[in-house]
């Protein structure tokens, strides 16, 4: 009897979820950005938001919820109803890095249902024109030769350059200083400027400079090389074996928003990633996409479970603490 009551409990839920899905969205979806308008995630967030609107028919209105690494906006997506119409868009830094660096008052792990991984991008080793080495293995050697003497520019405390740097030294015995911006911008200008010695970040971000010459890149942290980074090799080529890291994008909705709403949520998602014109854009940003069998929620999920046990211990070894 127990059992009979239990499969119609189930049966009666599934057909909640299929009639929340159906009638979904009768209005506006609200997408929040957890970084101020015209950054790299704001950007991608509006490229999307405008494919997705003929897909899903409703329009989807960016709202830029900003600070504290990105955790007032996230923080904002765990209490928003879940119905549907709060989605959030994010990174590896709002959504996994951040669980290790503050005292948050939600589970990011737990809190939020996922999408789909939207794309990632490795992060490139470039240095001021005028440094000495002109290849990665001749990097690490002057690194080693000169200990503490390189600088290293950071757009922030515990970010994924800075965890990047942290883990190049630990894998080549380096030690050099880290210094701290305000935004990658001013610690670009200054990377150009001749300022800073180093920088290791999201690829896109030095694209302009590569091709203007005013950098040097050494090394990109993918598996494979990617067409925007032109032929700087991976780490792997260049003698650094397996070092690999990488900024991913993620969408979320509230926990609890009905399984039916996630799924079309997540075929709207596949559908725009489908897209040449979005195709096109992942290209020129050095964006990459996962094949299309691991556009899923569970593997979004599995991927942060996986980078916070990476990451997390990572942190907390490295007494990286952001109150």
């Amino acid at each position: 009897m127990k059992r009979i009551l239990a499969v119609a409990a189930l049966a009666i839920l599934a057909g909640a979820f299929d009639a929340a899905a159906q009638g979904y969205p009768t209005h506006p979806v609200t997408m929040i950005v957890p970084f101020p308008a015209g950054g790299a995630t704001d950007t991608l967030a509006r490229s999307l938001a405008e494919r997705m609107k003929p897909a899903l028919g409703q329009p989807i209105i960016i709202e830029n919820v900003s600070g504290a690494a990105g955790t007032i906006g996230v923080g904002r997506a765990v209490r928003a109803p879940a119905d549907g119409y709060t989605i959030q868009i994010g990174t590896s830094t709002t959504n996994m890095l951040t669980g290790g660096l503050y005292s948050l008052s939600f589970d990011l792990l737990k809190d939020l249902e996922p999408i789909i991984q939207v794309g990632s991008e490795p992060m490139l080793i470039v240095g001021r024109k005028t440094l000495p080495p002109n290849n990665l293995k001749e990097l690490i050697a002057w690194l080693k030769a000169n200990p503490d003497k390189a600088s290293v520019g950071i757009p922030g405390i515990g970010g994924t350059g800075h965890l990047t740097g942290l883990a190049f030294q630990k894998e080549t015995g380096t030690k050099f200083q880290f210094v701290p911006y305000r935004g990658n911008g001013p610690a670009l200008q200054d990377l150009v400027a001749g300022q800073i010695d180093l920088q290791m970040e999201p690829a896109s971000n030095f694209y302009a400079q590569m091709k203007a010459g005013t950098i040097k890149p050494y090394a990109i942290t993918s598996k494979a090389r990617i067409a925007a980074a032109g032929d700087t090799p991976t780490a792997d080529e260049a003698g650094l074996p397996g070092f690999e890291s990488t900024l991913w994008y993620g969408m979320w909705a509230p926990k609890g928003t009905p399984a039916g709403v996630i799924a079309k949520l997540n075929a709207v998602m596949v559908e725009t990633l489908a897209d040449p014109a979005i195709k096109k854009r992942f290209d020129e940003l050095g964006l990459q996409m996962q094949p299309r069998d691991r556009q899923t929620p569970d593997t979004l999920r599995a991927l942060q479970k996986a980078d916070a046990e990476r990451w997390w211990p990572f942190i907390k070894a490295a007494g990286i603490k952001i109150q």
